[in-house]
This record gives structure tokens, C-alpha cells and sequence, in this order.
């Protein structure tokens, strides 16, 4: 009997097919990828990735699902570093901050916005799929983190989950620019500034005043 988690198997012939489409469809964009070249790139034939995921459309929503479930998983990763009883609040939150900026703009990351966004019209539905699987857990996860550190006091607050979203925006929202839209790397130097003037935002918008 085959052992399907042997790279000769079923999960390991079906893992192969879905790297290779992470690589082809960032590489070339769903209207441009083939079958033929994830095919050969998985080191499979045409009729194994038929057999295992389906035509094109169907690689292509497993493909962004691989992607968005490795994000959120390494989004996740980061917020455990959230700080919840700081003796430097702004210290902690640049820590986590920092992170999530990373995680923001690796190369992973920027494929599936880019994906999303030069798709949108053509699959309308996978926007409100992928935020579901991934970064709508995050958000709320770190919604839940903010309220703790309103609950103590540190930061003062109406709307966890609004702050959250504008946390995140704060800290992201230069980084477009500094990687050209996700086409080059970002200067370590340049990062940790964009990411310190959003955390800094943040608090003097959420900041307790007693505490800081």
C-alpha cells in the first residue's frame, strides 16, 4: 500500500502540485498560468493535478487558500508576542508591531493581495473566503489583546475590533510604498520607521495618559 504522506503519494504529489501553483500564479497571474506549466514545474502530468485538485479555477481557490492559511498561521505566530502587562507599553507594542509588519510584507503575503486584487472581478467571492480563513481571526485576536490592555488600563478605548483594524493600518500603511508594491525588499532602516510612527500614532490616538 502507498503511503500517502510519502512525497511519492497522494498528500505528497497534491503538496508538490499546490507549491508549484503558489510559484506559477504569483509568477505569471491566474490569466497567464497553464495547467501545462504548474504541471511541470510539480513534476507531475497534466491529468494528476485534474485528479488531485481539479481543473485551473479550483487550483487556483486551493492555491490561495495555501497561502492565506500559512499567513494567518504566521500572523498568529506574531501576536503571541503581544505584551499583556508591559512596564514599557510602546516597547511592546513595537515588538509585536514590528512582526506583523514582517508578516505583512513577505513574499507570501504581497502574492495573495496582489492575486486578490487583479482577480477580484473575475472570482468576487474570494475576498470575503480568504479574510474569513485568515485575516479576519487575526483581527479579532488582536482586537481581543487590545481590550486587555483597555481592561488594564493602558489604553483607553470604545471599539477593540476598530482599533484593531487601525492598528494594523497604521503600521502597514507606508510599506506599499517602500517595497513598490511588494516588488523589492524593504530597508530594515526604513521598516522600523514606518513601523514607530504607527505605533506612536496609535498611542497618542489610544493612549492612556496616566500610563504613558
Amino acid at each position: 500500500m502507498t503511503d500517502e504522506s510519502h512525497p511519492n503519494g497522494r498528500v505528497g504529489k497534491r503538496q508538490a502540485i499546490l507549491e508549484a501553483a503558489l510559484r506559477v500564479f504569483a509568477r505569471e497571474g491566474y490569466g497567464q498560468a497553464s495547467v501545462d506549466t504548474i504541471a511541470s514545474e510539480a513534476g507531475v502530468s497534466k491529468a494528476t493535478i485534474y485528479n488531485h485538485l481539479g481543473d485551473k479555477e479550483t487550483l487556483f481557490r486551493h492555491a490561495l487558500a495555501e497561502i492565506a492559511s500559512r499567513s494567518n498561521t504566521k500572523t498568529m505566530d506574531a501576536l503571541g508576542a503581544f505584551p499583556t502587562h508591559p512596564e514599557d507599553l510602546r516597547a511592546g507594542l513595537l515588538g509585536v508591531a514590528h512582526k506583523l509588519a514582517e508578516c505583512f510584507a513577505d513574499d507570501q503575503s504581497t502574492a495573495l493581495r496582489r492575486l486578490l486584487q487583479s482577480e477580484i472581478v473575475r472570482f468576487p467571492d474570494l475576498f470575503e473566503t480568504i479574510r474569513d480563513s485568515g485575516p479576519n481571526q487575526a483581527t479579532e485576536a488582536l482586537a481581543g489583546q487590545l481590550a486587555r490592555l483597555a481592561n488594564a488600563g493602558y489604553l483607553e478605548l470604545a471599539d477593540p475590533l476598530r482599533a484593531a483594524n487601525q492598528f494594523v493600518a497604521l503600521i502597514v500603511d507606508e510599506l506599499p510604498t517602500l517595497s513598490a508594491l511588494g516588488t523589492r525588499k524593504i530597508d530594515d532602516a526604513d521598516l522600523t520607521k514606518a513601523v514607530a510612527a504607527g505605533v506612536d500614532t496609535f498611542l497618542r490616538a489610544f493612549g492612556n495618559r496616566a500610563t504613558l
